[in-house]
């Protein structure tokens, strides 16, 4: 993968030198999957230059000109599907199935809909005797997880892009890799220079120096709750407007003397399916309470013991 070493600024990949590098682990083998400059906040000040300058154009360009801009997009991305699946996988650990079915199908899936209501959004609408415009709200930075790397960032910029905001997007540095191929796909589609930027970075240098920049007028964030507060507080100074969705949800909790791999296989599926958050002292093995006379299953995320935490990897992450 190219330009792991570089941040997207201007329109160019920016060698980022001198600066500390940190080590990509693919949490279903445990071993290295690539390194990554790590921002500063002088990177930051550079991206959200390169983006309040774009504004000025990029801010008044037409629903026809952004949508042929975002239909090159969508059929590059497709061109780049499979190599999208590997990286999430190689990045984060995911299923290669699940990687394509639903982490890059799910992200084409965005993209599409994005060209599809851009194409009928009304900009200008009357509301009674008034006339209400929706315009652009400017420079967005976007902060996006490490579960979700590619289709996180799809529901981030796609919306920004077709709104004519312009954006910096920092990623999550425990997947960054397939963030940078997304910014490859926009760069031969053709986005015009300062639209978008990535820095990669830590949330307590790169997010921080984000959520405060006084020329940012849009923050949004997905993470945690205890980060999601420090957002808002950086952000109050200069009154940006801050979207966020806080929190994880879903865990499967696999006790030391669990059937490991059908209760893994019975975690993944109930993530497919609307389920009850519950739990119980009886359900630890089974990661199933019992509740209004029926099964509610947890889904999503699973924990269990360390010394099970690499059989559970290797028994999901290679199938095919």
């Amino acid at each position: 993968m190219k330009h792991l070493d570089h941040f997207y600024i201007d329109g160019r990949f920016v060698p980022a030198r001198d600066r500390p590098q940190r080590v990509v682990i693919n949490p279903a083998t445990e071993e290295p999957a690539g390194s990554i400059a790590m921002g500063t906040a002088q990177d930051v000040n550079a991206a959200v230059l390169a983006a309040r300058k774009a504004f000025g154009t990029y801010g008044c360009s037409t629903r026809e000109e952004r949508l042929e801009m975002l239909r090159r997009v969508l059929a590059l991305f497709d061109e780049r599907a499979e190599e999208f699946a590997r990286l999430t996988t190689l990045e984060m650990g995911a299923p290669i199935t699940f990687a394509r079915q639903a982490q890059i199908a799910g992200s084409r899936a965005h993209i599409a809909d994005t060209i599809r209501i851009l194409e009928h959004y009304e900009f200008e609408r009357l509301a009674g005797r008034t006339m209400l415009a929706f315009e652009p709200v400017g420079v967005c930075a976007l902060i996006t997880p490490w579960n979700f790397p590619v289709l996180q960032i799809v529901t981030k910029v796609m919306p920004a892009l077709a709104s004519g905001c312009t954006v910096v997007l920092k990623p999550s540095e425990y997947a960054p890799i397939s963030p940078m191929l997304f910014a490859e796909v926009l760069h031969d589609a053709g986005v015009p220079p300062g639209v978008f930027n990535l820095i990669n970075g830590d949330g307590a240098t790169v997010g921080e120096a984000l959520s405060s920049h006084p020329d940012v007028d849009m923050v949004s964030f997905t993470g945690s709750t205890r980060a999601g507060v420090q957002v808002a507080k950086n952000a109050a100074d200069t009154v940006k407007r801050v979207h966020q969705e806080l929190g994880g949800n879903s865990a499967n909790i696999l006790m030391a003397d669990v059937d490991l791999e059908p209760a893994v296989i019975k975690g993944r599926l109930s993530q497919r399916r609307p389920v009850m958050h519950c739990a119980d002292t009886d359900a630890g093995s089974s990661a199933t309470a019992r509740g209004g006379g029926r099964d509610r299953q947890t889904g999503g995320r699973i924990r269990g013991y360390r010394r099970r935490q690499r059989r559970s990897y290797d028994a999901r992450a290679g199938d095919e």
